[in-house]
C-alpha cells in the first residue's frame, strides 16, 4: 500500500467514525486556575460536526478513486 491509499483509508475510517455518532465531542486541557486555595484545571470542549465527517468520507473517497499516473 502507498502513502495515498493509508491516507483514504483514514479519511473514509474517520468519516464513517465522526457521522455515525453524528458528531464528536472531546475535551483539550485548559488552563489551571486557582479557587479557594485549590488548583483546578477546566476543560475546554471542542466539537467535530458531522459535516466534517461527511467531507472527510468524500475526500477519502475521491482519494481511493484516482488512479495513479504513470511515468
Amino acid at each position: 500500500m502507498n502513502t495515498k491509499s493509508l491516507i483514504a483509508i483514514a479519511l473514509v475510517t474517520v468519516g464513517v467514525v465522526v457521522l455515525a455518532s453524528l458528531g464528536l465531542s472531546f475535551l483539550t486541557p485548559g488552563k489551571p486556575f486557582d479557587f479557594l486555595g485549590m488548583d483546578l484545571a477546566a476543560g475546554d470542549g471542542q466539537y467535530i460536526p458531522p459535516m466534517a465527517g461527511a467531507l472527510a468520507l468524500a475526500g477519502g473517497i475521491v482519494l481511493l478513486m484516482i488512479k495513479p499516473k504513470r511515468v
